[in-house]
């Protein structure tokens, strides 16, 4: 049976009242559609995945094209029932369609499994995915030819719902499985009699079923993967469940997470074992944190890769960087992209970093800037130290040699190579290269004025109003 699954993302979205195509909306730090789409290439190869777009269609390609699955455009949005028919040519190499929604993140891969293999055990035509809601006020309703029976009469929406049908609380997922050729030998019996002029999927269960074809019905194992969003509080309720998901799932592992409702975990984030994390810390990206570490209160670590025993004090910015193995980083630290801080290396108060590397056991513990940069292993940078990167039209380098020590409030200008085991004084301008070894000065020599300072103080008391000198 050859399988392919077709995700719908080609709406609005109106009721978000946004710019933005609802499918293009996060949780848990992706767009909805990534979700539906990871849960889909666990099923098939990503060749075997079709996204109906339409809304903001290049946007929408754009944001997913990297997954690898195949598009279709919706030219006109005129229903679900329309946009599959919009997919009839891709469809053909396929025997069995899956449909999904793309703004249902929580749904699991298992669940498109049992929803595969039950449509297959029961030769259906079509099977539905619905949900046991305790609300279900709004959803349409699956209506059972007897109760307990896996076959289905017909999907009644809310609007159409009798005294008696409103009691039903099992729900339409609007998640389906067909048998292709079925499905197309009856897709364009739909009608667009209703006040949206629109062709409508559920309406689908009805024709069947009165054709004499097997529809069927199965309930997903957790009701809440199944709901969708329609408005953005809603969107981040799911969130929120998304998120705190992640969190449990870190702290079985063993992860230790102070206050989870406070922290910020996407759903691509590794942290190992033994792991400390404080309240109101956000680990976002492809963040990967290694065993024993501490992440310290309100820092943000967004695709920055830890190794074991790494501590990030209070408040620090990490974006797109390595930090080895016992190496100390902030508090107030920034780690613009690019950076590799090595094994026990130390970066500290008010230290921004670029595109720089810090040698093993190499310190810059205060008020510094360094972009650009090669630092070597035990170097020390003083405080108030800054690489000059920038000439207003390119960015140059700075090479700086093993236990070099580099005098706190000293400007280095790039390109600039500093020799292994150098000196730099405090308060140096250095434009120039310095050899291994040496002593480099970039400053004026002091001079001193003997009471120069007593002299001026004298001056300003005789200038005073009212002076009588």
């Amino acid at each position: 049976m050859r399988l392919g699954i077709l995700i719908m993302a080609a709406g609005k979205g109106t009721r978000l009242k946004s710019k933005r195509a609802k499918v293009l909306h996060e949780i848990g730090g992706k767009p909805l559609l990534r979700h539906v789409i990871a849960a889909a290439a666990q099923v098939v190869p990503a060749r075997d995945i079709l996204v109906i777009v339409g809304h903001q269609a290049e946007a929408v390609e754009a944001a997913v094209r990297d997954t690898g699955v195949r598009f279709v455009v919706q030219e006109k949005q005129r229903g679900t029932g329309h946009a599959i028919q919009c997919a009839e040519r891709e469809t053909r190499a396929w025997d069995m369609l899956i449909v999904l929604s793309g703004d249902v993140p929580l749904l699991r891969a298992e669940t498109i499994v049992a929803l595969r293999d039950f449509h297959l055990h029961e030769r259906a035509a079509m099977t539905i995915l619905s949900a046991d809601a305790l609300n279900p006020f709004g959803y349409g309703r699956v209506i059972r030819c007897e109760p307990g029976a896996p076959a289905v009469a017909a999907i009644v929406e809310q609007k159409a719902l009798t005294p008696a049908l409103r009691k039903v609380r099992e729900i339409n997922s609007g998640i389906y499985a067909f048998r292709r050729r079925t499905l197309y030998e009856n897709i364009g019996r739909l009608r667009a009699d209703n006040a949206q002029k629109e062709l409508y999927l559920t309406d689908m269960a009805r024709l069947l079923a009165d054709a004499g074809k097997r529809v069927v019905a199965i309930e997903a194992a957790q009701p809440t993967e199944v709901l969708g969003a329609n408005t953005i509080a809603e969107m981040m309720d799911l969130d929120r469940e998304m998120r705190m998901a992640q969190a449990r799932r870190l702290m079985a592992a063993g992860v230790t997470i102070f206050r989870p409702d406070t922290v910020t975990i996407d759903v691509g984030v590794e942290v190992g074992p033994d792991t400390v994390i404080e309240p109101f810390v956000q680990l976002l990206g492809q963040t990967k944190i290694g065993s024993d570490c501490r992440i310290r209160s309100y820092s943000v670590l967004e695709s920055a890769t830890l190794g074991d025993r790494v501590e990030v004090r209070h408040s620090c910015v990490i974006a797109e960087s390595r930090i080895d193995k016992g190496a100390l980083i902030g508090p107030f630290a920034h780690l613009r992209p690019g950076c590799h801080i090595s094994d026990a290396a130390h970066i500290g108060n008010f230290v921004e970093t670029k595109n720089t590397r810090l040698g093993q056991g190499a310190k810059a513990n205060h008020l510094t800037y360094l972009g650009d940069a090669e630092v070597g292993a035990g170097t020390n940078i003083g405080a108030g130290t800054i690489t000059c990167n920038y000439d207003g039209v390119n960015k140059h380098t700075t090479a700086i040699g093993k236990r070099v020590f580099v005098g706190s409030h000293s400007a280095l200008v790039a390109p600039l190579m500093i020799g292994e085991g150098a000196y730099v004084g405090a308060g140096s301008v250095i434009t120039d290269d310095v050899p291994a070894g040496a002593l480099a000065l970039g400053r004026a020599r002091q001079v001193n004025k003997p009471q120069w300072a007593k002299n001026r103080r004298a001056q300003k008391e005789v200038r005073k109003p009212g002076s009588t000198a």
